[in-house]
């Protein structure tokens, strides 16, 4: 029974993984350029362009909470299809028009439903890998994070090749192509089980609202900070210390391949301690923020950037599970709120970083990042205090020493069957 329940999850992990991989190629190769597509080729103002983006961030946190809630009433493939098909249709639509009023309504309109595609496909991981065992899920999402890391280090080499072969319109076709093919591993996923439903008692649900809403917090205060010090790390490393621009392409670079084996090694982990790394993860990044204000060379640049690297990657990979482990009866709900503290990050960051590194400086506005990510890890570090019960996944006992460890009857609605 076990190996067919491998076999099982063998079949419906590599679909999840070529999906991801898609998606991240086709969300990587338009990221960097999107900007530049509305400045060079719409003419727009920066401000036209701050609008524009601000519009399908604010498309995407709405469609996100929608699909997701109504994945969570009747589960099934059709909202990550509709987050595929529409950015695809989107991109398509940006080759024959550069009119600003008929891009916006095509970012609010299509490119929005996009940003619903990342937790649609990690909340089909959990539905689908929950059928292989109690710790399928949770240890082979890093697997799937490490290769949401590798496409973005492939998808912006791409994007740049495109773009500089044949220009916008070819980036955009691609992207387009690229986003549509994500539904074919959707259609191999095959149907989706319905996910398990876990019984809460109506004081243990009080619990969970208070505790999600600082790990919310937490997740979106870290956020903005890795956010906003993107922002802010070139223009240090090139006009604070004067370095090549080919610098700041080699520091990312550094980033993204650490973040590979980073978040692969988190599989290792055992679960009763992979939370408490999440913690770990975001006071690495408090420390890096430090760090990079107070490097003059290339050496400690490179260094942090390791940091960075294996910071991003255990937040990353650890906490889209930490969230699905506080709400088992909501995977949807629960992956979109995950989600949406990037997309509200991505809000706040660009206008944060810039008007702070205008009046005070470079150093000071990743000095600024630093004490973001800190106030991350108290959120987090107060949610873990104030919701001790909520911090444990649904299904599980208390030993005496006060650790959650799997229940081996499993959750409630399991034992009921």
């Amino acid at each position: 029974m076990t190996t067919v329940a491998a076999a099982g999850g063998r079949s419906r992990f590599l679909p999840l993984l070529a999906g991801v991989l898609l998606l991240g190629i086709a969300d990587s190769m338009i990221g960097p350029y999107l900007v530049l597509f509305g400045a060079d080729e719409a003419r727009l103002s920066p401000f036209q362009v701050g609008v524009f983006l601000s519009l399908v961030a604010i498309s995407g946190l709405a469609v996100s909470t929608w699909l997701g809630r109504r994945y969570d009433r009747s589960a099934s493939r059709w909202p990550a299809f509709v987050a595929v098909a529409a950015p695809a249709a989107g991109y398509l639509a940006l080759t024959t028009t550069t009119d600003y009023a008929l891009l916006a309504l095509i970012g609010v309109g299509l490119l929005g439903a996009g940003m619903a595609a990342f937790p649609q496909l990690f909340t089909l991981a959990r539905t689908h890998l929950d059928r292989s065992g109690s710790d399928a899920a949770g240890r082979r999402t890093p697997a799937l994070r490490s290769v949401w890391s590798l496409a973005w280090a492939i998808g912006p080499l791409v994007g740049a090749a495109v773009l500089a072969w044949r220009g916008y319109d070819a980036l955009m076709a691609l992207t387009a192509a690229a986003f549509a093919l994500v539904a074919l591993p959707l259609v191999a996923l095959g149907p989706t089980p319905a996910p398990v439903r876990v019984a809460a008692p109506e004081a243990g649900r009080e619990r969970l609202n208070r505790s999600m809403l600082l790990i919310a917090g937490s997740f979106t205060l870290f956020h903005t900070a890795m956010l906003a010090g993107s922002v802010a790390l070139p223009l240090y490393v090139t006009r604070t210390l004067a370095r090549p621009d080919s610098d700041v392409g080699l520091l990312f670079s550094i980033c993204a391949v650490v973040e590979i084996p980073a978040a692969l090694s988190v599989m290792l982990l055992p679960s009763r301690v992979a939370k408490r790394v999440i913690l770990l993860g975001m006071l690495l990044f408090t420390a890096y923020f430090v760090l990079v204000a107070i490097s003059a060379g290339m050496p400690l640049l490179i260094a942090t950037q390791v940091a960075r690297g294996v910071a991003l990657a255990v937040v990353g990979a650890l906490g889209i599970t930490y969230v699905q482990d506080l709400l088992p009866h909501a995977t949807g709900r629960a992956t979109t709120m995950y989600a949406n503290t990037l997309t509200i990050g991505s809000l706040i960051s660009g206008v944060l970083a810039g008007a702070t590194a205008q009046a005070l400086g470079y150093r000071s506005a990743l000095l600024l990042c630093g004490a973001l990510a800190a106030g991350g890890c108290a959120l987090f570090a107060a949610a873990r205090v104030s919701g001790p019960g909520a911090a444990r996944p649904a299904g599980t006992i208390r030993p005496r020493d006060g650790s959650g460890v799997p229940d081996p009857a499993g959750p409630p609605a399991q034992r009921a069957r």
